[in-house]
C-alpha cells in the first residue's frame, strides 16, 4: 500500500513540476510575442521615408533601397518565421518536451535581438545622414556670404594688397568652385562627401580670412617698415664709423644687406605663395634689429665712457703709486729698527707687484685705445676690471699702513706697560716695608724676583734691534702675568698677617680661663714669627672658635668698619 502511494505522490510531483515547466514556456513565449509586437508597431516605414525629402539618387539613393529592403524583409519574412516558432513552442511545451521548446525559444530570442540589431543601425545611419545634410546645409549659407564678404573686402582695399591681389582673387575663384562641387554631390545624393567639402571650405575660408587681415601689415613690414628700418640704421652705422666708433667688428652692413635681400623674397612669397612662413620669419627679424641697435648704443656708451674715466683712473692710480712708494720709504727706514713678519712682508710684496702690474695694464689699455680695430665695448670691460682692481688695492695699501702704523703704536705701549709694571713692584715693596710683620715668606720674594726678571726681558726685547714686537708682546704678556701674580699673592698674605694679629689680641681675653686655647696661641704665635702666616691664622682662628663659635666673622666685621671709616 505504501508503495503505491507513493508512486501516486510521485506522478503529482512530475506533473506539478511539468505544470511548472510549461508555465514558464508559456511566460517566455507571451514575452517574445510582445517583443515581436512592439517591432512590427515601431513605425520604421516612416523614418525611412524622411530621406525623401533629400536628393534620392547615388549613395543616398543605396542607403534607402538597403534599409527599406530591409525593413520589408524583417516584417513580411522574420517577423511571421517569429511567430511559427512561437507555436511551435507552445505545442512543445503542451507535449512536455522542455527542452525542444526552451532551445526554440533560445532562437526566437537571438533572432529578435538580431532585428533589434539592424534597425538601431539603421535608425543611427539614418539620424547620421539627416544631421549631415542639415549641418552641411545650414554651413553653407553661413559660409556663401563670408565668401561675398571678403571678396568685397579685397575689392574696396586693392591698393592694399599690391600685387597679392591676383592670388587672393584665384583663392575666392577656387572656394566658389569648390562651393558648387558642393551643390552637384548634393544634387547627386554625396551628403558624406558633400559634408567633407564643407569641412574643407570652413578651414580654407578660416585661413583666407585670416590672411586677408594680417597681410596688409605683414607685407608693410616687408616692403616698406623693415627696410626702413634697415635704412636707418645702415646710415647710424655710416655715421658712427664717420665719428670714430669702433662697429667694423660687428659686421653689421653685411648683415643689413642680407636681411634686405631676405625681405624682398618676403614680399615676393606674400604676392604669390602666402604669410605663414614670413609671418614666422618677421620676429626674428625685428628682434635682431632691436639688438643691432642696443650694441651700436652699448659702443657709444662705451666710448663716452673711456674719454671719461679714463684720466680719472690714471690720476688715481699714479696718486696710489705715489702714496705706496711713501709706504715703500717708510719701511725701507722701519726695517732697521723692527722685525717684520714674514706674512707682513708677503703682503708689502705683493702690493708693489700688483701695482706695477696695474700700471702696465694702463699702459695697455691707453695704446690700445688709439688701436681703431679695438672695440671700445671690450676695451670698457678691461678699464671697468682696473677700476675693481684698484679699488681692491687701496683698501689693501691702507690696511698695510695701519699695520705698520701698529709697529710703532705696538712699542709704545709695551713701554708704558713696562713702566707702569715697575711702578707696581715697588709699590708692593713699600707695603711689605710698611707692613711691621716679622719676616716675608720666601715665596714672596721668589715671586717678585720672578716678576723683576721678566720685566727685564721685556726691556731686552725692547732693547734688541731689529725689534720684534711679537716677541715684545710675548714677554710683555709674561711679565705681566707675573707680577699680577706677586701683587696679589703678597695682598693676600698681609691680609693673612694683620687678621692673624687680630684673632690673636681677640683671644688674648680667653687665655687664662683656657689652658688648650693658650697653648694653641702660643703654637700660632710661633708660626707667626717664622712668617708661616697662612698656618698661624688657621692655628689661632680653630682655638678662637672652639671657645666662642661665630667670633671669627665678628673679627672679620669689625676690621671691615675700621676700613671704611
Amino acid at each position: 500500500m505504501a508503495y503505491i502511494i507513493g508512486i501516486i505522490l510521485a506522478i503529482i510531483v512530475i506533473i506539478i513540476i511539468g505544470l511548472i515547466l510549461r508555465k514558464r514556456v508559456y511566460d517566455a513565449v507571451d514575452r517574445h510575442e510582445s517583443w515581436k509586437l512592439d517591432i512590427m508597431n515601431r513605425n520604421i516605414a516612416a523614418e525611412i521615408a524622411r530621406m525623401k525629402n533629400l536628393n534620392l539618387s547615388g549613395e543616398t539613393k543605396e542607403k534607402f533601397d538597403v534599409w527599406k529592403d530591409r525593413w520589408e524583409y524583417i516584417v513580411t519574412k522574420e517577423l511571421p518565421d517569429i511567430e511559427e516558432y512561437l507555436f511551435d513552442a507552445e505545442e512543445a511545451a503542451d507535449r512536455y518536451r522542455f527542452p525542444t521548446a526552451n532551445k526554440t525559444i533560445r532562437k526566437i530570442g537571438q533572432a529578435l535581438q538580431a532585428i533589434e540589431a539592424d534597425i538601431e543601425k539603421i535608425i543611427i545611419e539614418l539620424e547620421e545622414l539627416l544631421q549631415t545634410e542639415e549641418k552641411s546645409r545650414k554651413e553653407v549659407e553661413q559660409l556663401q556670404p563670408i565668401i561675398k564678404e571678403l571678396r568685397k573686402k579685397l575689392s574696396q582695399n586693392r591698393y592694399q594688397y599690391d600685387k597679392a591681389e591676383v592670388r587672393f582673387d584665384v583663392e575666392l575663384d577656387d572656394l566658389e568652385e569648390t562651393l558648387n562641387n558642393y551643390y552637384e554631390l548634393v544634387q547627386s545624393g554625396s551628403y558624406t562627401e558633400a559634408k567633407e567639402i564643407v569641412d574643407q571650405l570652413n578651414v580654407r575660408i578660416d585661413n583666407l580670412e585670416n590672411d586677408l587681415n594680417e597681410f596688409p601689415e605683414i607685407y608693410r613690414l616687408c616692403k616698406r617698415d623693415l627696410p626702413a628700418q634697415l635704412d636707418d640704421l645702415y646710415a647710424g652705422v655710416k655715421r658712427m664709423k664717420k665719428d670714430g666708433y669702433r662697429v667694423d667688428y660687428l659686421g653689421f652692413e653685411k648683415e643689413i644687406n642680407e636681411y634686405h635681400s631676405r625681405l624682398l623674397d618676403f614680399v615676393r612669397s606674400l604676392e604669390k605663395i602666402g604669410s605663414e612662413e614670413v609671418k614666422a620669419a618677421l620676429p626674428e627679424i625685428e628682434e635682431r634689429i632691436k639688438e643691432m641697435y642696443q650694441l651700436l648704443e652699448k659702443e657709444a656708451i662705451a666710448k663716452n665712457y673711456l674719454e671719461t674715466k679714463m684720466p680719472g683712473y690714471e690720476q688715481t692710480l699714479q696718486a696710489l703709486s705715489d702714496h705706496f712708494l711713501r709706504t715703500k720709504q717708510d719701511v725701507d727706514q722701519l726695517r732697521d729698527a723692527y722685525y717684520f713678519e714674514d706674512s707682513d712682508m708677503e703682503k708689502y710684496l705683493t702690493l708693489e707687484k700688483m701695482i706695477d702690474q696695474l700700471k702696465m695694464q694702463a699702459e695697455e689699455l691707453k695704446d690700445d685705445l688709439g688701436n681703431n680695430e679695438l672695440a671700445h665695448s671690450a676695451l670698457r670691460s678691461r678699464l671697468e676690471e682696473g677700476y675693481n682692481q684698484l679699488e681692491i688695492l687701496q683698501e689693501e695699501h691702507e690696511q698695510f699702513k695701519k699695520r705698520v702704523s701698529n709697529l710703532r703704536k705696538d712699542e709704545l705701549e709695551a713701554k708704558e706697560k713696562l713702566t707702569e709694571m715697575r711702578k707696581q713692584i715697588q709699590r708692593t715693596h713699600r707695603k711689605l716695608k710698611q707692613s711691621n710683620i716679622p719676616g716675608v715668606p720666601t715665596y714672596i720674594w721668589n715671586l717678585i724676583e720672578s716678576a723683576i726678571e721678566k720685566n727685564d726681558r721685556v726691556f731686552q726685547a725692547l732693547e734688541k734691534q731689529p725689534l720684534d714686537i711679537a716677541k715684545v708682546q710675548q714677554a710683555l704678556s709674561q711679565a705681566n702675568q707675573a707680577v699680577e701674580e706677586a701683587t696679589q699673592k703678597t695682598d693676600v698674605m698681609l691680609e693673612q698677617a694683620h687678621l692673624t694679629e687680630q684673632v690673636i689680641q681677640y683671644a688674648n681675653r680667653y687665655r687664662s680661663s683656657y689652658p688648650l686655647l693658650a697653648a694653641k696661641l702660643l703654637e700660632a704665635e710661633r708660626l707667626f714669627r717664622s712668617n708661616e702666616y697662612e698656618q698661624a691664622l688657621e692655628q689661632a682662628v680653630a682655638a678662637v672658635e672652639e671657645v666662642e663659635p661665630g667670633a671669627i666673622k665678628k673679627i672679620e666685621e669689625n676690621q671691615a668698619a675700621l676700613v671704611h671709616m
